[in-house]
């Protein structure tokens, strides 16, 4: 049995070859954004990197909190 942690997050913006990411919640319950390779994010969900700002997905929490995992919600 897996208790790996699946969560819902949101692409906000790109800076060169990094995504912000965030929760998928309410603005005022958002904690500040991480940057994740767009890369990664692309190789695992197939959404070209100019449809990724806006796009809604999910992913695994990992150790130190780091995402993995990448899929479209």
């Amino acid at each position: 049995m897996s208790s790996e942690e699946r969560v819902h997050v949101r692409v906000l913006l790109l800076f060169g070859d990094e995504a912000e990411i965030v929760a998928d919640v309410p603005p005022q319950e958002r904690a500040e954004p991480e940057r994740y390779p767009v890369e990664e994010i692309t190789a695992a969900t197939g959404i070209p990197r100019g449809e990724l700002p806006g796009a809604r997905l999910t992913a695994v929490v990992g150790p130190r909190d780091r995402l993995t995992g990448w899929q479209r919600a």
